[in-house]
């Protein structure tokens, strides 16, 4: 009769505020975490940054898992069509494939970031050994409680935010909003030149995929870019004559709650 295998305990980080407050949460509350971290090689150096932040404070190493084949082998593959909303290979690839890989055939507790005031869904593996469990939803933390983890921890929210970017993930995603390629072309303008070049025509029929509805080449034009930042400070003031509906922790800590779920995959923000 053969041996049961031990159970794996496993907690993926994105670099983003929750999988990293559920990484400090759980700290000490289970015996041999192990902490992964999929890089794509296109991460942003804010978020890698992040993570080794985060090393110091568990005093463990956070394991990077990634493929042979990089994004660009994988984008060849695919004849220049970049990712998008409704062609989302690069999580399926360079995300959830290594995550798989690295776990394999062993039965495995996956300790997944969603808060409880979220209604989220995305990718998350179905494979029959891979246990998800949501500790955040069911203690009730919310995203007050993530950031006062984040906080009491020393670590703060992740540096990205403070130039106005909201997930972590690629450069690139494509789930980014107008304001936050603007902000890539202020903060990291060498990025954005990277992510540009990726808008040319592929080899198969000469159609061009771009990141957004709009070329980048389009985006960064000054007229253009002023247009996206007075848009955007239009709705941050709409948003501010909706604050007397925020929760009262919100009001007190000046936390900015988020108000709708975001889009996006789940591996890659959590």
């Amino acid at each position: 009769m053969s041996e049961q295998k031990p159970v794996r305990h496993i907690l993926s980080l994105s670099g983003g505020k929750d999988s990293t407050a559920l990484a400090i949460y759980m700290r000490d509350r289970v015996e041999n975490m192990e902490y992964i971290f999929h890089d794509t090689g296109k991460e942003l150096p804010d978020t890698l940054d992040y993570i080794e932040k985060l090393e110091a404070y568990l005093g463990q190493r956070v394991v990077r898992t990634t493929t042979r084949e990089s994004f660009d082998d994988v984008l060849r593959t695919k004849g220049g069509m970049l990712p998008s909303g409704k062609r989302r290979w690069c999580t399926e690839l360079l995300k959830l494939k290594p995550f798989e890989m690295y776990i394999g055939d062993e039965p495995c507790v996956n300790y997944v970031g969603i808060r409880a005031d979220e209604d989220r869904v995305g990718y998350i593996s179905h494979k029959p050994n891979i246990k998800p469990v949501f500790p955040f939803r069911d203690d009730g933390i919310d995203y007050a409680g993530v950031v006062r983890i984040l906080e009491d921890a020393g670590l703060g929210l992740p540096p990205y935010t403070e130039w106005g970017r909201t997930r972590s993930g690629c450069f690139f995603c494509f789930y980014q909003q107008k304001i936050e390629w603007v902000r890539l072309k202020q903060h990291h303008p060498e990025l954005f030149e990277e992510a540009k070049a990726y808008e040319k025509p592929n080899r198969v029929n000469g159609k061009v995929f771009n990141w957004t509805d709009e070329s980048l080449e389009t985006i960064e034009a000054p007229e253009r870019m002023a247009q996206i930042e007075d848009n955007w400070e239009r709705a941050k003031e709409r948003r501010r004559a909706r604050q007397h509906k925020r929760p009262l922790v919100a009001v007190l800590g000046g936390l900015e709650i988020e108000e709708s779920p975001r889009d996006g995959c789940m591996i890659c923000q959590l």
